[in-house]
């Protein structure tokens, strides 16, 4: 088992380190889009590590991260053109925002199961998404335009190259990671698991069910935020509808369920799918390409969940078992033929 734990933080360390290496390749890192497309996936796996955590590893099924990214989003924007700082404190606050929010929102909604938390949720994000619209303190239908400032770190601003931003999502993708990958072997992720597996059965093991599902849901909120303050500065503006809407929130969910749910490098995978296709074909067909990306994105969630459950990673585990295989009965076969 730590061979196992050992091997699997070593290749996660070499994948961060390798990554780290793409925008010195001059192919790559001097072509805006590819670093764009790239960008993008790590922020897609960032936002999906996120949900995974209490939509994967703790089984609820919530279509309302969405609000939780906005806040984030809100904080840092609000920050910047509202309060002319750095975004930095914006994002702090929106992050302890976002938690505190899911928190009080989740009470109730945890008292529904199954259909009727995930429809509770869904709720959730028209009720901010309507009420962020018609709010004059934060921008309003409008949203939020930034003005130009001083480029670098400090402002988490670049305009004449995109390898500050990439880097920065890389950071923020290997934190969240590194977070998911701690939880699955703590106290606290074995608890999730169990809740996950049988609400009743891990409450009559001295499990707080309760406790265990709000904690889980305020660090998937919290995360959510700092994913949402990334994305705003990279967009350098903020509405309502960029950050509070039930597509957004669907991307959280359908990237997860893609990759595989409850799985360490699902989100990722899932990411590494959907984000190419939704950029190639927007820039191959323009405005028609935003409605035929999520028609085949979906039609590869049914193929792949009808074939495997557990979503491609699934699907290469079983291909990697059936490798394995093939060497033993080899071997098998060598043998009484010598016999």
């Amino acid at each position: 088992m730590n061979k196992t734990l050992k091997r699997t933080d070593l290749l996660w360390l070499a994948f961060t380190g390798l990554a780290a290496l793409v925008p010195l390749v001059p192919a790559i890192g001097g072509n805006s889009f590819l670093m764009h497309v790239l960008i993008l996936v790590l922020l897609y796996a960032s936002m999906a590590q996120a949900w995974n955590i209490i939509g994967g590893y703790g089984g609820q099924t919530s279509f309302g991260h969405a609000v939780f990214f906005g806040i984030g989003a809100y904080g840092a924007g609000m920050a910047v053109v509202t309060y002319g700082m750095t975004p930095w404190p914006g994002a702090l606050v929106g992050i302890v925002s976002a938690a505190v929010v899911a928190v009080l929102i989740s009470y109730p909604c945890f008292k529904l199961s199954g259909h009727y938390f995930a429809i509770a949720t869904f709720a959730i994000v028209e009720i901010f998404n309507r009420m962020f619209l018609v709010w004059d303190w934060v921008g309003g239908a409008l949203g939020l335009d930034y003005m130009v400032v001083e480029e670098g770190l400090a402002n988490l601003m670049w305009y004449d190259s995109k390898t500050g931003y990439f880097y920065c999502a890389l950071m923020l993708f290997a934190l969240i990671f590194g977070i998911v990958r701690f939880l699955e072997g703590h106290r606290f992720g074995y608890y999730l698991r169990a809740v996950r597996e049988g609400q009743e059965t891990a409450e009559s093991l001295g499990v707080n069910s309760t406790a265990v599902k709000l904690s889980a849901m305020a660090l998937s909120a919290a995360l959510a935020a700092l994913c949402g303050a990334f994305f705003v500065q990279y967009n350098l503006r903020v509405d309502p509808g960029m950050v509070m809407s039930l597509d957004t929130s669907m991307k959280f969910v359908l990237v997860t369920i893609l990759g595989g749910a409850g799985t360490l490098a699902g989100p990722l995978l899932g990411a590494a799918v959907l984000v190419p296709l939704q950029e190639f074909t927007r820039a191959k067909w323009g405005g028609l390409g935003g409605g035929v990306d999520l028609i085949i994105f979906g039609v590869l969630i049914i193929i792949i969940v009808v074939k495997q459950p557990a979503g491609i990673t699934g699907i290469a585990r079983d291909i990697a078992r059936r490798l394995g295989r093939k060497p033993d009965a080899e071997k098998g076969g060598a043998s009484l033929g010598a016999a």
